[in-house]
């Protein structure tokens, strides 16, 4: 038996939507990675990106455990002396909410060159609707 390669040429992708207040951050990034990355395909080829889109819907509502609410921090550094900003998760989830699925979405992706096109496939939103129903999403339980 041959080994199967995914060609360039045959990835197929697909839409799905996924309730952000259905599961706690952690379990809702790993869900959302294993679609963007094509890990629920048969077709998966480590080397070739041929993962699905993914809508987030509900990003405002997200869940965590424990006391990760407050004691969760977000940190970025301007490059400057003394520029490191610091974040509490529900400091976050207040201003911008879609940061807080995004940056535990990228977490769980590996650190490779087919990264960023895989996170440009992420669409996040606050509320319930969203802007994709022409492309018939299909949901995630």
């Amino acid at each position: 038996m041959k080994t199967y390669s995914q060609k360039g040429a045959e990835i197929q992708r697909e839409w799905w939507v996924i309730d952000a207040s259905s599961l706690p951050l952690g379990k809702l990034a790993v869900v959302i990675a294993d679609k963007l990355m094509g890990k629920s395909k048969v077709t998966y080829t480590p080397h070739i990106d041929n993962g699905d889109y993914v809508v987030v819907t509900n990003a405002k509502n997200i869940k965590v455990t424990g006391e990760k609410m407050t004691q969760k921090m977000y940190h970025r550094h301007s490059g400057f002396p003394g520029g490191l900003t610091s974040l509490k998760l529900e400091e976050v989830i207040e201003k911008e909410p879609a940061m807080a699925i995004r940056e535990a979405v990228k977490g769980m992706l590996p650190k490779n060159k087919l990264a960023a096109d895989r996170m440009a496939r992420l669409r996040i939103f606050d509320g319930a609707e969203h802007t994709h129903a022409a492309q018939n999403p299909k949901e995630i339980k």
